[in-house]
């Protein structure tokens, strides 16, 4: 402890005029107390005004130069000697020393750059303004092909550099990828791929600039996807794979990329690993098993890798994913059901998977979770469904092998992803299939289940389609029974509410559905149309010029139904409608000029 007092000391008076060996001996010293205690040590250091001395000795003829270095790398590993490291002005002179030619002097200065920028803003503000990260993107780029240990050394340390500098901070991130650094670090690791601590500290800047967007199209004109691939190959350990892993999954989220990674051979390595960890309960495996089918139902997300892993339904991949379903992993049932679904993004893949058995082991799959089952796995199974249904040829062979009574055993569900998803499947299956319509129509469980979903203002994705799927059972059923089972469920004042919904698409749904109940049962429905405030929402439709032509048209023909009434007869008249619809004669769009014409004429018979 004297010693170093001592060291202290003299460095303080002697920086200014003193011969090198005198100050070697206090730097070693320093050196020596550091490495037996540093956090002590570093205390004493910023106490006794060292630091702002330092940096008149950061000169780049000097020899001590590496040493001093060497000596701000090592205190600034402790958090609270960053900023003073700041304060004391070494950035700007530390920054100068990566101009020199002297590996050591590099080496160290590096370090002492890369942990100022750890976790400190001001560490790193202090380099962006000297300008730090320039000349280390260059240096690593004239490094680059060297594969001798002492360059490597360089390059793994100017490596953790710029990760410490732009450590998720965007704004330092978008600037080393504006400066071409991704394509220089992928060509690194193509060339150090031997090198273990390189190769490590190139993965972890990978997976802190893949995060954004920018750096993903950069990615995309490199080879990152082969290199990536080849290095997964040859990995044994599971955090090695674990590295790799949390790159791939950022960069799996570009189409292009995706692609890149299917051609690269990725897909077979993610069979391969969920071959080896299926059976295992170790948490290593467990691990693995999760990332690489989570990773494997992400490559089929893009439309090009889909359709090349999917090769017309033959492709062994596609096999390999359909064999995961009845597996008796939850994991692996969840990314084979996702896979699925997402296969089943266009009409072709859907009618032939369809044609070849597929809807089967779905409803097998949803049979095992019906009773207090796995969430996940009932959404994606739905989901997958659902998919498969939206071609018209497959509507009436999904209904016939059952799909609808599969579907109808998850009413009970409590879970609204679940619940959104029912929904959805059951009203892409009974799209223009009349007799699956009045069946579903009439069965009251379901009508009530529907009425209760229709009030859930918490989940406005369940509230909407509940609605629909009540609008589709009369407009695809055109029943009178599917009608009245609606009405005494209490069903009419949702239809009548989904007519002002802020979508069109949904408006429509809602004023034809309510036109059929006008026309086939509108004295069972009266009293609910008028509670429900019907024909004022329709004045209020037919006035709003911001009202689509198609909502205009259907709400005249539904005021015509209407007036088969008296009891809401007496209410158009009460309302001035001809006025509002005489205007409307002379609307842009031809059908609803015609059709208020018409409407004109029927009102001015009644009254």
């Amino acid at each position: 402890a004297e010693n170093l007092s001592d060291a202290l000391k003299k460095l303080k008076i002697t920086a200014t005029d003193s011969t090198a060996d005198s100050l070697e001996g206090c730097l070693d010293c320093l050196l020596q107390a550091l490495a037996q205690n540093n956090m002590e040590t570093s205390e004493k250091i910023q106490k006794s005004g060292v630091l702002q001395v330092f940096a008149s000795l950061l000169m780049p003829q000097s020899s001590c130069t590496a040493k001093v270095a060497n000596i701000i790398a090592e205190v600034a590993r402790n958090e609270f000697m960053r900023n003073p490291c700041v304060d004391a002005g070494l950035i700007p002179p530390l920054v100068q020393m990566l101009n020199c030619k002297d590996q050591e002097v590099l080496l160290q200065t590096g370090r002492a750059l890369g942990n100022i920028c750890y976790d400190s803003h001001e560490g790193r503000n202090a380099v962006d303004h000297a300008g730090g990260a320039h000349i280390v993107v260059d240096l690593i780029r004239s490094l680059c092909s060297k594969t001798d240990p002492a360059s490597e050394k360089l390059l793994t340390v100017f490596c953790g550099m710029l990760m410490n500098y732009s450590n998720e901070n965007d704004t330092l991130q978008s600037q080393l990828i504006n400066m071409g650094v991704i394509p220089t670090l992928v060509k690194l690791l193509g060339i150090h791929c031997q090198n273990a601590a390189l190769t490590e500290m190139c993965l972890v800047a990978f997976g802190n600039l893949a995060e954004l967007e920018s750096s993903k199209e950069q990615f995309a004109y490199t080879n990152i996807a082969e290199e990536l691939v080849k290095l997964f190959k040859k990995q044994i350990e599971h955090d090695k794979k674990e590295m790799i892993f949390e790159v791939l999954a950022p960069l799996a989220e570009n189409d292009v990329i995706k692609l890149q990674l299917v051609e690269a051979g990725l897909v077979e390595c993610l069979l391969e690993i969920v071959q080896k960890t299926v059976d295992s309960d170790k948490e290593d495996d467990v691990a693995e098993l999760k990332t690489a089918s989570d990773l494997m139902v992400l490559l089929l997300l893009g439309d090009e890798s889909m359709q090349k892993l999917f090769e017309g339904g033959k492709g062994s991949v596609f096999q390999r994913v359909l064999s995961w379903i009845p597996s008796n992993s939850h994991q692996l049932q969840l990314a084979g059901a996702l896979a699925i679904a997402n296969f089943a993004r266009n009409d072709g893949n859907c009618i032939h998977m369809v044609d070849n058995g597929i809807v089967q082991k779905l409803m097998d799959l949803l049979d095992r979770h019906v009773e207090d089952g796995n969430v996940t796995v009932q959404h994606a199974a739905l989901s997958a469904l659902r998919n498969l249904a939206i071609p018209v040829v497959n509507k009436a062979k999904m209904l016939s092998a059952g799909v609808a009574e599969a579907v109808l055993k998850f009413l009970r569900s409590e879970m609204p992803p679940v619940q959104f998803k029912l929904l959805g499947t059951l009203r892409m299956l009974i799209d223009a299939q009349a007799e699956a319509a009045e069946q579903l129509g009439k069965n009251a469980k379901l009508v009530e289940r529907l009425v209760e979903w229709c009030e859930a203002k918490d989940h406005a994705g369940v509230m909407g389609e509940s609605n629909r799927l009540l609008s589709a059972l009369i407009r695809h059923s055109k029943s009178k029974d599917v009608i009245r089972t609606i009405v005494q469920s209490g069903g009419i004042k949702h239809l009548v509410t989904m007519a002002t919904s802020e979508h069109v698409i949904m408006q429509n749904e809602a004023l034809v559905a309510l036109a059929l109940i006008a026309a086939l049962e509108l004295f069972t429905a009266e009293k609910d149309l008028e509670n429900a405030q019907l024909v004022q929402i329709l004045h209020r439709l037919l006035s709003d010029d911001r009202s689509a032509p198609e909502i205009k048209y259907n709400s005249m023909v539904l005021v015509c139904a209407l007036i088969g009434s008296e009891s809401l007869q007496k209410e158009v008249q009460s309302m001035a409608f001809l006025e509002v619809i005489s205007k409307l004669r002379s609307h842009e769009n031809k059908t609803v000029a015609q059709q208020a014409s018409l409407t004109e004429q029927r009102l001015a018979v009644e009254s």
